[in-house]
């Protein structure tokens, strides 16, 4: 790569967003046909006759100086479904949509108030399946650095920034277990700071890890 200064870090704007666009664009990892998921660290639920709904999320990497962020949010307790967890900002396609990246900038729009001018997708990654039977569609963005946020209080109650270097930090990867439907289920976890990243999105983001930056 060019344009660069030999003491900036690979997780510098001028450096990391060019190698993911030369990834994703020689490589489409969307296109591949071995999904991740919740299943390769549980091989029993290869077994499991899952019907899956689709769903995107946007991995929103903001070009932050020196290195560069990933936008996360935690989501509302009162919600029916991973009530007060970690995510990406995203939700199910719907068919007006067209596409996993009109729907995750959709979401993203109503879930944080990210204003779409300032998101510029990049690309896709592997699906990720989920035991609670959606595929799910990663998009990576770059998002400007200058933006506002007005956080939809149905749906999130705060959202913050993770440095991307510490989450493709193997050496943070954790495997952690608990009992699901009386069985126990492996999964990655993450904590950082006072947050604990785990389960699909922690899952994601070791997808992003090996997809991209191992």
């Amino acid at each position: 790569m060019t344009g660069h200064t030999d003491d900036e870090s690979r997780f510098s704007p001028s450096r990391f967003f060019p190698m993911m666009a030369e990834k994703l664009e020689t490589a489409p990892l969307a296109a591949q046909s071995e999904p991740q998921g919740d299943h390769v660290l549980n091989p029993d639920l290869a077994d499991v006759p899952f019907s899956y709904r689709d769903a995107a999320v946007l991995i929103p990497v903001i070009a932050r100086e020196p290195d560069v962020t990933v936008l996360l949010t935690v989501r509302t307790a009162h919600l029916s479904a991973h009530a007060g967890q970690i995510a990406f900002p995203g939700g199910k396609i719907d068919p007006s949509d067209g596409s996993p990246t009109a729907a995750a900038v959709r979401e993203t729009e109503e879930e944080v108030g990210l204003d779409r001018a300032a998101i510029h997708p990049i690309g896709g990654l592997v699906p990720y399946l989920s035991r609670t039977g959606y595929r799910i569609f990663p998009i990576v963005a770059r998002v400007d650095p200058d933006f506002a946020l007005t956080l939809n209080p149905n749906e999130v109650e705060e959202a913050f920034e993770v440095p991307l270097a510490f989450l493709m930090s193997p050496e943070n990867h954790r495997r952690g277990s608990r009992m699901f439907g009386g069985r126990s289920r492996a999964f990655y976890e993450i904590p950082f700071e006072r947050h604990y990243i785990w389960g699909v999105t922690a899952g994601i983001i070791r997808g992003l890890y090996e997809q991209v930056c191992d």
